[in-house]
């Protein structure tokens, strides 16, 4: 036994000395030992400290005459806070309950980085769930926390999801018009601005507002005074005669879209969609209400048409059936009804399983916080199908700074950590949002139609 070894070994042992850092503290000081360390951990591998909740909150506003409600979470970090869109804009003022009452009491303390774990919980917290005011508060506070999570890698949201793959998001826009002439005249006009793709309606949704019908129901004041009419007859005639005038004025190239708005009975949806085949429409949306779900397999038996479907769905699990079965092409996802980032890339995932594609809800009643979110998950995800465009008024990007931004018909993010957008609390407090909302449309005797 060599015992000059262990004589050694067990005075180094004793001088605490055995760690590399003992021995660079006997031959160059604890400095020189802590610079080692340093420099064989580098940034990346040193773990982030915990950051927890401080308080969840809701911001209101109406810049643009909708109404927006945006969740702030602000972090026990200074500084550091995450924006997420839970606009509900025909009950927007339940939904600030949601938010200021009970999300903040669940949130309040917990770890910002368990996305996943504060979903599923704030979920299931009120023991019934799946509703509307409680999904866009839900969306809010996810949207909220990936914005957070962003911030602290220091990456903008698309890259936490894979990175892109593609440069911008292909958008399509809206044209519109009481005559098919008008309508077509709109569609030339968005050409030139870029956009490949349009959607192409009559008046309103189901034709509403395009004639001066005056309804029974009017002339014997039933219903309310703002009630719209419409005449389900005249639009299923209406939009085949729409498609063909906008194809013979501008071509083969220009991809069409339509949305139904689930305003027409099922049969007569499904004749109207046959008609339309031979103008090759990149899509028809909506053509059932969610009570009719069953009719969709009929549908897909009777057409080739693309459809998208999906922005009344409050519930993952309602897309799993359709997707499943292959009964639409386009997931036609409100991201803030469904529940924020989280589930929808659940839902996307899912669909490009089946070759569905995404089509994200984006109307004007979304903050721009949620058309950023939109374009984020766009960016990332492969099965992407197209996106609806949007445009931000003065007192919209008064209020929020880093909006997405449109040219050419694509739209692209702040490339900046989260989502990239931000808001000014004192601009928003000047557009206060009302709690008046009113779609309600009646058939010729005052039977309400659904939605």
């Amino acid at each position: 036994m060599d015992h000059s070894n262990m004589n050694r070994r067990e005075t180094m042992k004793a001088l605490g000395l055995t760690g590399s850092a003992g021995i660079l503290g006997l031959f160059g000081g604890t400095a020189q030992a802590k610079a080692r360390e340093e420099k064989e951990t580098p940034h990346y591998a040193k773990a982030m400290k915990p950051v927890t909740i401080k308080s969840v909150r809701a911001i209101a506003t109406a810049p643009q005459g909708s109404n927006l409600i945006v969740v702030k979470v602000e972090t026990s970090e200074p500084g550091l806070y995450g924006l997420g869109c839970a606009t509900f804009t025909q009950r927007a003022a339940v939904v600030l309950v949601a938010i200021n009452t009970y999300l903040n009491e669940f949130c309040a303390g917990k770890d910002v980085d368990n996305i996943e774990d504060m979903w599923h919980g704030a979920y299931v917290s009120s023991y019934w769930r799946n509703g509307p005011v409680l999904n866009n508060a839900l969306s809010g506070l996810d949207q909220a926390l990936w914005d957070i999570k962003g911030k602290r890698a220091g990456m903008p949201l698309y890259q936490l999801l894979g990175g892109k793959v593609r440069f911008a998001v292909p958008c399509y826009t809206h044209a519109n018009g009481n005559t098919p002439e008008a309508t077509v005249e709109s569609v030339k006009s968005i050409q030139e601005r870029g956009f490949k793709y349009i959607r192409i309606q009559q008046g309103g949704y189901g034709a509403v507002g395009s004639t001066a019908e005056q309804p029974d129901f009017k002339k014997e004041n039933f219903g309310g005074p703002t009630d719209s009419f419409m005449n389900e007859n005249s639009y299923l005639k209406a939009i085949p005669k729409l498609f063909e005038a906008v194809r013979k004025s501008c071509g083969e190239e220009i991809e069409l879209l339509h949305d139904i708005h689930e305003r027409v009975q099922p049969m007569n949806a499904i004749n109207m969609i046959k008609k339309l085949e031979e103008f090759n429409p990149f899509f028809i949306e909506d053509p059932f209400s969610p009570e009719n779900q069953k009719w969709f397999k009929i549908l897909r038996e009777n057409t080739t048409v693309p459809i998208a479907m999906g922005e009344l769905f409050n519930n993952v699990n309602e897309f799993v059936e359709p997707m499943v079965n292959q009964w639409f092409d386009f997931i036609r996802i409100h991201v803030s009804q469904i529940g924020g980032v989280t589930p929808a890339m659940k839902v996307a995932r899912l669909g490009e399983w089946f070759n569905i594609k995404t089509a994200w809800h984006g109307p004007g009643d979304v903050s721009p916080v949620g058309h950023s979110a939109h374009a984020h998950i766009d960016l990332a995800v492969w099965n992407f199908g197209i996106q609806e465009a949007v445009s931000f008024n003065e007192k919209t990007q008064e209020v929020f700074s880093g909006c997405p931004t449109m040219k050419n018909g694509y739209m692209s993010v702040n490339e900046v950590p989260g989502i990239g957008v931000d808001i000014d609390e004192k601009a928003a407090a000047k557009y206060p949002i009302t709690t008046k909302s009113n779609w309600q449309v009646r058939k010729f005797d005052g039977t309400l139609i659904r939605p």
